[in-house]
């Protein structure tokens, strides 16, 4: 009867240490102007890279080269991947010469499923372009 009891509890750990693998994944920050005019207004480039641990989503990336100071930094969930959509977490955004982009979400399961299909990015925007300066898609 020991022998079972102490299998059980191995499995049991074996499937929460297995639940909390993390996931890597990569993120490349460019310029995208969306038009003729946006392209003297967009600059810049950086990587990062993002981690899923459960439902928990945490960004670290760097980037430079921006024509003004970084304002804001969001993470945004995609139509479709390279497709732009709309915005549901702030993230932290330096103005330092190494400009930095952190943040942490809990992921509903949608929001999973956008990941795993490669429809998150974040966007990061600065005082000469606020729509939005530099892209990154979030990509195994």
């Amino acid at each position: 009867m020991r022998s079972v009891w102490f299998l059980i509890g191995v499995l049991l750990i074996s499937f929460s240490a297995a639940a909390q693998t993390a996931e890597k994944f990569n993120i490349r920050l460019t310029m995208v102007p969306l038009d003729g005019a946006m392209r003297a207004t967009v600059a810049g480039s950086g990587t990062g890279t993002a981690t899923l641990t459960g439902s928990k989503l945490s960004i670290n990336a760097s980037f430079d080269g921006l024509p003004g100071p970084a304002t804001a930094a969001k993470l945004h969930r995609g139509l479709a991947t390279g497709v732009r959509g709309s915005a549901f977490q702030d993230l932290t955004v330096t103005k330092a010469v190494k400009r930095t982009v952190t943040g942490s979400v809990e992921l509903t399961p949608d929001q999973l499923n956008s990941l795993k299909k490669g429809q998150l990015y974040i966007q990061i925007a600065s005082e000469k372009s606020p729509e939005g300066t530099l892209w990154g898609w979030i990509l195994k």
